[in-house]
């Protein structure tokens, strides 16, 4: 069963906060765009992905992401996080109502698609949910069909998704639970292969660009 994805972006120069400081600040808002290209790029050569919405602040300073066949859209003016998804999941919905619809996070730069394509196929048509590396956060959650999203992301938000409902995937998938919050989330993804434009940044070794 294919499945449409939102992915939700601040503007660069305001996205990962707790990540300044790991390349030159000149580079923050080059490497929180390069975080999202190199999670698109994998995104969108899985053969189950049908569409990519990305629901941002600022459509507009994310040009590099057009040639990737995503979608962009205007988050709502209020409402944060869980008000985005929700809106990019019912503009997903507005043409296939009974379609699964997921939110993805923008920050996997050593996504693969195999762990990705796994997930899919695991959740099986259920509301699912994959916990990032440390258990506690959520890099993807997936609808049921023609069911509400329900996105409850925040603090300790695989717990409240598997408490909503939301079956848990077990399986390993390094690349899709390595979501990138911090210079020492971002060294653990150089270790697993970060996409082109994010080593580009951040050698392999995890040595910064100066």
């Amino acid at each position: 069963m294919d499945v449409d994805l939102v992915v939700p972006l601040k503007h660069p120069r305001e996205g990962k906060s707790r990540l300044r400081g790991a390349v030159a600040a000149d580079q923050h808002a080059e490497l929180v765009l390069a975080l999202a290209y190199d999670t698109l790029a994998a995104v969108t050569s899985v053969a189950g992905v049908r569409r990519v919405l990305v629901v941002a602040a600022e459509p507009g300073a994310l040009s590099l992401l057009a040639g990737l066949g995503v979608e962009l859209v205007t988050e709502p003016a209020a409402g944060g996080l869980n008000q985005a998804l929700r809106h990019g999941a019912a503009v997903l919905r507005a043409d296939t109502p009974e379609h699964v619809v997921g939110a993805l996070q923008a920050d996997l730069p050593a996504l693969r698609a195999g762990d990705l394509a796994h997930a899919l196929s695991a959740a099986d048509g259920r509301r699912a949910v994959v916990a990032d590396r440390q258990g506690t956060g959520t890099t993807l959650l997936l609808s049921a069909p023609g069911a509400p999203l329900d996105p409850r992301f925040g603090p300790g938000s695989a717990r409240l998704h598997v408490e909503s409902g939301a079956v848990p995937l077990t399986g390993e998938l390094p690349s899709l639970r390595s979501d990138v919050d911090t210079a020492d989330d971002l060294r653990h993804a150089a270790a697993l292969g970060l996409g082109k434009r994010t080593a580009a940044l951040f050698p392999a070794e995890g040595e910064p660009v100066r």
